[in-house]
């Protein structure tokens, strides 16, 4: 039995000598609940002070609660209950390491864990002040099920008011996840304050945290209570712009992408600084590492890369599967690879070795550091599908499940109609647009780039739809499509050809709509500018009916379909959801209050984007990393998605029903649904999208509405406009000036703004990336890079004797090398992967939503409506008649279905970017 430490007595600052009475207390169940021991708690009576005219008494009540009293007047007090949960996580609070958790055991002991003060949201009628605080500790009471249990007990006087805020205080000497407080025993019910945010222990952070109630509040309508705290907390969370962020920093700011590049490690990994005149782009989290030193422009690279504390989720026990697995992928498992796969270079000598890796899969060596052993087995514990131990003594293998499109038809990705078809409802639906101008002409200096006018002509074109239409009837009766990646990335083709193992051309492709609704593909133009002394080159390639020019046809495909890929990952994928919303991110967190109700809206919808990206600059979209040395453009990879967010990106076109207009492939029509006439009738990703479109504005237009029901207050809300300003001048800083950016003066206006930002951090981002490993997861369907030059440009005698021979060869030699391959797989595995605690658009409502009746009736109405979306996309894929989403050996179209199970399965429309 343990015996009380005289020197561990309470201590309270008081001018009067306390006498404190020990009582041992039944044993109980504490930390990680393997041990049990018998601890005293300390059973105080009365005591009291004097201060300012006011009694505080520390009181011994039923169950040990220690409780705060603050009396003033001989009106009845209010007894509350105060009881806060915080989640058990790995690393942080309770991980019962080291002589600080023995600290923090004595400190459970004497009930001193939290320091709680409520705050009232009056001010007091005699001063015009802030009222006096009350102050109570909570004290440990329970552990279950990954959460503990803290209890505080306060008697509030009559007069203290509504409480509107809590500060609170840490006393152990470890970080804890809080999840909530919830205040019980006031007359009007329950008082709660969703706080699921990182409290620091109050040695590291000494400034008290400051949590409000679930209730929000337009500036204009703060209690006068807490106007300063309101300030005082946005004031923090901006910082100062200097120095080096901690880990515990909850600061947000700016900063440009200068840390992509690592010129301290070799001069190959020196690149540009992107976000300013030279390449324009959206601002990244502020680190303030220092300087590299060969390049002052650069940021130094660090094992870790700051992200303010409550954006950063891989130690909370149920949010570290995304994380989790996707850190193991790039740190364990990629190297791994790099060591069973010998020659980098090495392609694959056959389609059936290509197979082999759904069926053997491939051996992965013995790690060399245990480290590397831990992570590699933390790997196959989150995701058994992926890599699997054979037994105890031989090595991991990892093997792929074979996607969902290969075990329908092994031969999708052979087929012309499956090629066009996936422009609608593959992967990348937002690149394919509607052909206006005939001939096709680039906008480039021709004096550099050669001659403007395309190849393809219109003979070529009426000799694949003869019988049909002619040219100018295609295009006036709008049916000739193309996917046009000419004049973005001819600029690089001189600079891309000067890398080892990679080609690269502008290319045009053009698709015609049959009578049926599908696509038909009619030619590939591939050129090539002047460079190297050599002349402009190009070459038209068309559907063939004789061998070498089926062959041909087929590695322009590859080409093509490497462009795509490229364009997908770093344009759709990349620039427009999760480099685009950083700056949403930042701004929110620096302008908007938590207690603002805008605020609460979005903050579900920014969920961990900032830590997955942080993770991507760190080993994804960095010099030398998994799309520099995976995909065709190579170490110029970012430089062209700077390109692309120069010339293409547009707020008011990320809205997806202008997307469309602007893509031509709809134009306004009030008889129409959603006042949209589609140019392609069975356009999968467009008709799924707009109901979701629709269903997400009605929800914000009820949300809106509610909070500002007079249009006037959306222009006296400073907050709100200062949030718009920023991002348009700071987090977006680049395109300040364009004329294009929506204004924000009504309720219409914000619902716009705010239905866009969530449009694009669910919808956009579900549809280019849950399908990842079901379309690309067999790459010969969408190859990340194409090595080597079409046959037909300057070939060597060799070279076209061996293509004659076996052209399958050429076709395997263009193709991603194994290491690629198996890489590229491996990362879109787990991207494409849903983790089993993954929060689904409209599924689960917000805390603060719920507690106000009429947000909570408009959510209800939302997830109603969502619940009909899955039933209507059933419904479109049983539909024989819509032959882009139904077919024999087709994939359903699933991607936009909101709600879906963990694992791969290509549907499910999480609130926010988080993997």
């Amino acid at each position: 039995m343990l015996k009380p430490l005289p020197s561990l007595q309470p201590q309270f600052s008081s001018s009067s000598t306390l006498t404190p009475s020990f009582l041992l207390h039944k044993p109980f169940l504490h930390g990680n609940g393997n041990s049990i021991a018998s601890l005293p708690i300390f059973s105080m009576q009365y005591y009291s002070f004097h201060k300012k005219n006011k009694n505080v008494r520390i009181a011994s009540v039923p169950g040990n609660n220690i409780k705060a009293v603050a009396t003033e007047s001989t009106e009845k007090a209010t007894s509350v209950k105060a009881t806060v949960t915080v989640k058990l996580t790995v690393g942080g609070f309770l991980s019962n390491l080291g002589i600080d958790r023995g600290l923090d055991d004595v400190t459970d002991w004497l009930g001193k864990t939290l320091l709680l003060e409520l705050v009232s949201a009056q001010l007091d009628p005699k001063t015009g002040l802030e009222k006096e605080t009350i102050k109570g500790y909570a004290r440990w009471t329970s552990q279950d099920d990954g959460e503990v249990k803290y209890e505080s007990g306060f008697e509030v006087p009559a007069d203290f008011g509504e409480v509107g805020a809590i500060l609170l205080e840490n006393e152990h000497h470890k970080e804890m996840y809080l999840k909530d407080i919830i205040l019980d025993g006031f007359p009007n019910g329950t008082v709660s304050l969703t706080c699921n945010s990182w409290v620091h222990s109050k040695h590291d952070y000494p400034q008290k945290r400051v949590f409000f109630t679930n209730k929000s509040y337009l500036p204009s309508e703060t209690p006068e209570g807490l106007r300063r705290l309101r300030e005082e907390e946005l004031v923090t969370l901006r910082g100062n712009g200097e120095g080096e962020r901690k880990t515990q920093d909850r600061v947000y700011d700016y900063d440009v992408y200068n840390d992509i590049g690592d010129p301290d490690s070799s001069d190959d990994l020196k690149r540009p600084v992107l976000g300013g005149k030279e390449h324009p782009y959206p601002r990244r989290c502020r680190t303030g590492r220092p300087r590299s030193d060969k390049d002052p422009l650069s940021e130094k690279r660090s094992s870790s890369v700051y992200v303010p504390r409550d954006e950063n989720f891989s130690e909370v026990k149920q949010l570290t599967f995304s994380a989790k697995a996707v850190y193991s992928v790039l740190h364990a498992l990629l190297p791994s690879l790099e060591t069973a796969v010998l020659d980098s270079d090495l392609g694959f000598p056959y389609f059936t070795a290509i197979d082999s890796l759904f069926n053997e899969g491939v051996n992965l060596p013995t790690p060399k550091t245990a480290e590397h052993k831990g992570l590699l087995s933390k790997l196959s514990s989150i995701l058994p599908r992926l890599v699997r131990a054979i037994s105890e003594t031989q090595d991991d293998v990892l093997r792929f499940e074979t996607p969902e499109t290969m075990d329908r038809d092994k031969f999708f990705w052979f087929r012309d109609e499956e090629f066009a078809r996936q422009t609608l409802a593959g992967l990348n639906p937002y690149s394919i647009r509607l052909v206006t101008e005939w001939p096709l002409k680039s906008k480039l200096d021709p004096k550099i780039y050669g001659p403007q006018q395309s190849a393809i002509t219109t003979e070529m074109i009426e000799r694949e739809i003869k019988g049909i239409c002619s040219v100018r009837e295609a295009i006036n009766q709008k049916k000739l499509f193309i996917l046009d990646y000419h004049d973005m990335f001819l600029p690089y083709v001189s600079k891309v050809r000067e890398l080892k193992g990679t080609t690269f051309y502008g290319s045009r492709t053009l698709f015609f709509l049959n009578p049926e609704g599908t696509l038909r593909p009619l030619a590939i133009e591939l050129t090539r500018p002047p460079m190297d002394g050599k002349p402009h080159w190009r070459e038209v390639f068309t559907p063939c009916w004789d061998a070498t020019g089926v062959w041909m046809w087929r590695l322009a495909k590859a080409h093509v379909l490497a462009h795509d890929s490229g364009y997908h990952q770093l344009v759709s994928h990349w620039l427009r959801t999760h480099c685009c919303t950083e700056p949403y991110i930042i701004a929110t967190n620096r302008q908007l209050s938590v207690m603002h109700p805008i605020y609460r809206l979005l903050h579900p919808h920014f969920r961990y984007t900032m830590e997955i990206n942080a993770l991507a600059r760190a080993a994804l979209i960095n010099a030398g990393g998994i799309i520099e040395s995976s995909f065709s453009p190579g170490k110029y990879s970012m430089e062209l998605s700077s390109v692309a967010y120069d010339q293409q990106w547009q707020f008011n076109l990320e809205a997806l029903p202008a997307d469309l207009i602007n893509r031509g492939l709809a134009v306004e029509d009030p008889t129409a649904p959603h006042g949209l006439k589609l140019a392609i009738e069975d356009y999968p990703f467009a008709n799924d999208g707009l109901l979701l479109w629709d269903n997400i504005k009605e929800w914000v237009s009820d949300y809106v509405n509610y909070y500002y029901p007079n249009p006037r207050a959306i222009g006296s809300d400073q907050e709100l406009q200062e949030w718009w300003t920023e991002i348009r001048t700071v987090g977006h800083g680049d395109k300040k000036d364009e004329s294009w950016w929506p204004v924000l003066k009504t309720p219409e206006d914000l619902i716009q703004i705010i239905t866009t930002i969530i449009w694009v951090t669910s919808g956009h981002h579900a549809a280019v990336n849950f399908g990842q490993y079901t379309y690309a997861g067999y790459f010969p369907n969408r190859p990340t890079i194409a090595r080597i030059n079409m046959p037909s440009e300057e070939p060597s005698e060799e070279f076209w004797t061996n293509f004659l021979k076996k052209p399958e060869g050429a076709l395997l030699q263009c193709f991603p090398s194994q290491i690629q391959a198996t890489k590229v797989m491996a990362v879109l595995d787990i991207l494409s992967n849903h983790s089993p605690d993954e929060e689904y658009l409209g599924e689960a409502i917000e805390p603060a939503w719920a507690e106000n009746p009429q947000i909570n009736a408009a959510f209800e109405r939302f997830n109603g409506r969502l619940k009909q979306l899955e039933g209507v996309i059933d419904e479109r894929n049983a539909n024989r008649d819509l032959k882009n989403r139904n077919g024999a050996g087709i994939v359903p179209y699933e991607l936009l279905k909101p709600f879906s199970e963990p694992g791969v399965t290509g549907k499910g429309v999480p609130y926010s970017i988080s993997i």
